[in-house]
């Protein structure tokens, strides 16, 4: 479910970014040239713009609410973790290093016994 909802996602962002490009800005856009002008023709002067611009907040919406979705759609049951992790935990621990305690400097045993 997750990929599906990650798949739609990814298609309603390639389709408004086609939307935003189409529509005209100041300089007129691409909306002007679509098709030759066509766009004009067909949906008329005005009517265009207005239905790229309503797409573009339709698609915007769903692009917002599918991303806050996919928080909800994820597998939190199989926690994954990476080869690293998985190395780590099943290797052996190395063994703790021991603690000599406190080193105290060498004592003088005295004159060596004469024999």
């Amino acid at each position: 479910m997750f990929i599906l909802i990650v798949i739609v996602i990814t298609l309603i962002a390639i389709i408004m970014t086609f939307l935003i490009l189409l529509q005209s800005g100041k300089g007129g856009g691409l909306a002007g040239i679509a098709a030759g002008g066509a766009t004009t023709q067909i949906l008329g002067a005005r009517q265009a713009p207005d239905i790229l611009e309503k797409g573009t907040w339709i698609l915007a919406t769903a692009f917002i609410v599918l991303c806050i979705l996919t928080n909800f759609v994820i597998d939190k049951g199989s926690t994954q973790r990476s080869i690293i992790q998985q190395q780590t935990q099943t290797a052996a621990p190395l063994p703790a290093p021991t603690d000599p305690g406190p080193v105290s400097a060498p004592t003088d045993p005295g004159p060596a016994p004469e024999e």
